[in-house]
């Protein structure tokens, strides 16, 4: 084979979580009681626009959870031997530029080095001497002949790009006016714009960054463009698979604690009382650095540098749910408490229905909404939570590529003169996009799911 499949546990669960939605939207297709309140969400505008703008980060993300080792050539008799670094079909998509480090910053779209070096003239009178200038870029703008070219080529690779982009828009509209044909009540104008506006974005792009840095270089000279692309995996698997951790805990321990009441509902209110009073960053640091000491003593567990770093991230996930879980807990058991006292629940008590069934058949269905919201909304702020841990030290592990990890990198930059912006203004960006369209999402599936809201938005 000319390449080493690499299986990842985040690997593996993300792709499991996505199959669970997959599975769930199915489920809620063939159900129309279960269809109506997601109706009503894809109904807005702004839920459209934001749900195309996840789905190119989710997208970006999933290519990024395929990993393997490429094969090295072969040697001798011997069997096939393996590259020790872990790719990704990411990667793959990004093989223009990944790779393509210069020895320290440029600027984005420059031509040469952020710092000067001293350098020896080769060419004119003062060929042999060596002087101190900023020298040019190994990759970027490498292809130009001249640096006076700059301008021009800059400009016509940018037009390409538009071009491009202008035939995807038309493409784009045939595409909206036949689902408009189909589901006239769904705004795929606004989904169709969001989608626009990323190829307007992207193409120019796609079509510079082969050439040229287009977000500049970090210290060591990686392609910030490369690390901002990278670092989407990271956000989306601690904002996912951390619910995989908190919601089975939150459910099952909010529902028993407002339905059992007693000494049932004091134990749970005391260990989430507990939780709640030790500082959630203290409680993960001690996590994780416990976790160092234990990677460190079992270093040959892991044949990659990649296995290692996936397994401190597998373990902030398990960190974060356990310290997350509280307050939805909270919320389900007010809910359970209202529940329990309601007829069907005091019919079933009635007819001999045992308390398991009453759990899972009566209560839980009628906390669905209370747990789609939570999680959604609660998506931003795990993704936040992952920039900040990193930021201070006690988050991903530092090879591990991660908006939190550019930020952390940056602080150091912002100090220097002149002073390096773009790295810490691309993980901004990037970090920002993705927060404020879970965010708006976040609105729109409360509004769908509040039974109190119609569609317009007037109450019921």
């Amino acid at each position: 084979m000319p390449f080493l499949p690499v299986f990842l546990p985040t690997d593996v669960l993300f792709w499991f979580l996505i199959a669970g939605v997959a599975g769930y939207a199915a489920y809620c297709l063939r159900r129309p009681h279960l269809a109506l309140p997601w109706r009503r969400v894809f109904r807005s505008g702004v839920a459209l626009a934001c749900a195309v703008i996840l789905a190119v980060f989710t997208l970006a993300a999933l290519l990024d959870s395929v990993h393997f080792r490429p094969r090295l050539p072969a040697e001798g008799s011997g069997g096939p031997a393996y590259s020790a670094e872990v790719l990704s079909l990411l990667d793959l998509a990004l093989s223009g530029i990944r790779g393509k480090n210069e020895r320290t910053y440029s600027a984005p779209l420059a031509t040469r080095l952020y710092a000067k070096e001293v350098v020896e003239v080769r060419e004119g009178p003062d060929a042999g001497k060596q002087v101190r200038e900023y020298p040019r870029l190994r990759y970027g703008g490498a292809h130009l002949a001249s640096e006076q070219d700059w301008v021009g080529d800059v400009f016509a690779r940018v037009g390409a790009g538009l071009v491009a982009a202008c035939v995807a828009a038309a493409l784009l509209g045939l595409a909206v006016r036949r689902l408009r044909r189909r589901a006239p009540d769904v705004p795929w104008k606004a989904g169709g714009a969001a989608l626009l506006a990323l190829l307007v974005l992207a193409l120019p792009i796609a079509f510079l960054a082969p050439y040229y840095h287009v977000l500049g270089t970090d210290k060591v000279g990686q392609d910030v463009l490369y690390l901002a692309l990278k670092s989407v995996r990271v956000s989306l698997i601690i904002g996912t698979l951390t619910t995989l951790v908190l919601l089975p805990i939150a459910i099952a321990l909010g529902l028993m604690a407002g339905y059992f009441r007693g000494w049932v509902d004091d134990a749970i209110q005391y260990v989430y009382t507990t939780l709640n009073s030790i500082p959630g960053v203290l409680l993960i640091a001690a996590f994780v650095l416990m976790l160092q000491v234990f990677l460190e003593r079992h270093s040959e567990w892991f044949y990659t540098a990649a296995e290692r770093a996936d397994a401190r991230l597998l373990v902030l996930c398990v960190v974060l749910g356990i310290t997350s879980w509280t307050g939805l807990a909270r919320l389900l058991r007010g809910e359970a408490l209202k529940l329990s006292q309601l007829d069907f629940v005091q019919a079933a008590h009635a007819f001999g229905v045992p308390d398991r069934r009453i759990l899972s058949r009566h209560l839980l269905p009628n906390v669905a909404h209370i747990v789609i919201i939570s999680v959604v909304m609660d998506f931003s702020g795990l993704v936040l939570a992952e920039a900040v841990l990193s930021y201070v030290g006690v988050g991903v592990d530092p090879a591990t590529t991660s908006f939190g990890t550019m930020i952390n990198a940056a602080r150091l930059e912002m100090g220097r003169e002149p002073i390096v912006w773009w790295s810490l203004a691309a993980a901004f960006v990037f970090m920002f996009v993705l927060v404020l369209a879970a965010n708006l999402f976040a609105d729109a599936v409360r509004d769908g799911f509040d039974p109190r809201v119609r569609v317009g938005g007037a109450p019921a």
